[in-house]
């Protein structure tokens, strides 16, 4: 039987494990691994926890494999996307990377969109997230760094460089900061008008390709892979949505993690108010993007009601919540506790429960909470879809939140759309695998890897009594969000009185 040595990293853990041929994922290691808080608006991580994070997961999968860690045939890694990891000579690291919530490059924004060029594809898209506001933000506050930077990365090719000593991006996740460096209509780049240099931009490769093989003399187990070919890979979302079989046309895919995804995946290249376009290679393009919130906001509402705010033990709570009877008059709750990205794209969004009574308790707060975020996911999927020109079949569903069936339910009925949840709860090493086998030429393409390792394993049809109550709610939820819109960004703006 063929293995791949799968690795994700995402917003709390680095995972890996053996991925077989048939999908099935073993020996499964995981090592904490969170992105901080913003404080004051900064989030920040040495690349380096990355590093002792991998080694650590490699050496717990090859403690539980024993003898078939060696016939591990490759390595793919995906991690979180939308943080830097700056460089200097040889690889060096110069500063913590800027986290996905990372946010003080917001304060220049104006200065830096009367600078580019209006008529630049890219413009539009440049918010305190893109990566060239973060370059921007690095040479006005840290100038020396900004002077000594050779290339800016995502994290999962700071972990194929360690591994292989070759500095490439993919084409899908470093997609924005690729544009961004590309001549507009009148032959500027994003780059030159910001009076940036495109050099740092590295050469990108497909995911689907091979970086290098694996250099000798790396520490413990991962020493015992030196030759094995590393694929390029691309960021957690792509390989996740790879690995719930949703890569293909007319599926839209919704990952549920510390923050939500959600995308459509259409054979028509079109943008949406908000959202991002983005060429994911197999003639498929991605419409969709990422949020701010997800699960850690379940996580911060256990703590609010002094239940138990480990993420761990989120959901055996979450369910003893929901068990419980419910007030007949619902509660609305913008999920904005970190600002938002898709589809607003706005750092100083908050959050707020609202239509609170005086009979409202736990129960009635930790529903709102669900449909507040599937909420969010209807609106991002009616852009997509409109954009795309047609309705999908279905969602697939993955990630921490897809372990939790009346979170599945919440979605289908918000959204009118059949959820569908597969058989391995860990879409991102599955899809790490795909990738590898179709490299190697064991499967054609990832086409047929979808075929042979994901398999369906449970679906939530809307039901029309419940869709049609979230269906009177919806206005409503819109109606808040844009009446709360300025005064979160007053407050937001606010000190707290001494």
């Amino acid at each position: 039987m063929r293995q791949i040595l799968a690795c994700d990293l995402g917003g709390t853990s680095l995972r890996a494990a053996l991925v077989d041929d048939r999908g099935r994922v073993a020996h499964l290691a995981s090592v904490p691994c969170a992105i901080p808080p913003d404080r004051n608006g900064a989030s920040e991580v040495d690349p380096e926890d990355w590093w002792a994070a991998l080694a650590q997961a490699v050496d717990a999968v090859a403690r539980a494999a024993g003898p078939d860690f060696a016939a591990a045939q490759a390595v793919a890694i995906s991690a979180i996307t939308r943080t830097q990891v700056f460089l200097g000579a040889d690889g060096r690291v110069l500063r913590p990377a800027l986290t996905l919530r990372d946010t003080r490059a917001g304060a220049l924004l104006p200065r830096l969109q009367a600078a580019l060029p209006p008529a630049h594809p890219e413009t539009a898209g440049i918010s305190a997230f893109h990566p060239l506001a973060r370059l921007c933000w690095l040479a006005e506050a840290e100038p020396v760094h900004a002077a000594a930077l050779r290339a800016v990365v995502e994290p999962k090719d700071y972990l194929n460089f360690r591994l292989t000593g070759r500095i490439a991006i993919d084409t899908v996740s470093a997609a924005r900061l690729i544009a961004a460096a590309a001549p507009g209509p009148d032959g500027r780049s994003l780059f030159g008008a910001a009076g940036l240099s495109p050099a740092v931009v590295p050469g990108a490769l497909q995911p689907t390709d091979i970086v290098a093989p694996i250099c000798p003399g790396l520490p413990g187990a991962l020493g015992l892979l030196a030759g094995r070919p590393l694929m390029a890979m691309a960021n957690d979302t792509w390989a996740s949505v790879l690995g719930l079989g949703a890569l293909r046309p007319g599926l839209a895919y919704n990952l549920s993690g510390t923050t939500e995804v959600l995308g459509v995946l259409s054979s028509r290249a079109a943008a949406a108010e908000g959202l991002l376009t983005v060429d994911w290679g197999q003639g498929l393009t991605q419409i969709g993007g990422p949020s701010q919130n997800g699960a850690d906001t379940l996580v911060w509402l256990m703590g609010l009601l002094a239940r138990d705010d480990d993420l761990a033990a989120v959901g055996p709570a979450l369910d003893a919540l929901l068990d419980a009877p419910r007030d007949s008059q619902p509660a609305l709750f913008l999920p904005y506790l970190q600002g938002e990205r898709t589809p607003y794209w706005d750092p100083a969004l908050r959050g707020a429960f609202l239509g609170l009574n005086r009979r409202h308790g736990p129960a009635d707060l930790a529903h709102a909470v669900l449909e507040g975020v599937a909420f969010l996911n209807r609106i991002v999927l009616g852009r997509a879809e409109e954009a795309a020109g047609a309705p999908v079949r279905e969602i697939r569903f993955g990630g921490g939140g897809a372990a939790n069936a009346r979170w599945c339910q919440i979605k289908a009925d918000v959204t009118r759309r059949p959820v569908v949840l597969v058989r391995e709860s860990e879409p991102g090493l599955v899809g790490a695998a795909i990738v590898a086998f179709a490299a190697l030429g064991y499967v054609a393409d990832i086409a047929e890897g979808q075929d042979k390792l994901v398999a369906a394993a449970a679906r939530f049809d809307p039901r029309p009594g419940p869709a049609a109550a979230y269906d009177a709610l919806f206005p409503l939820y819109r109606q808040a969000e844009q009446a709360l819109a300025p005064i979160s960004r007053a407050l937001s703006a606010t000190a707290s009185p001494a």
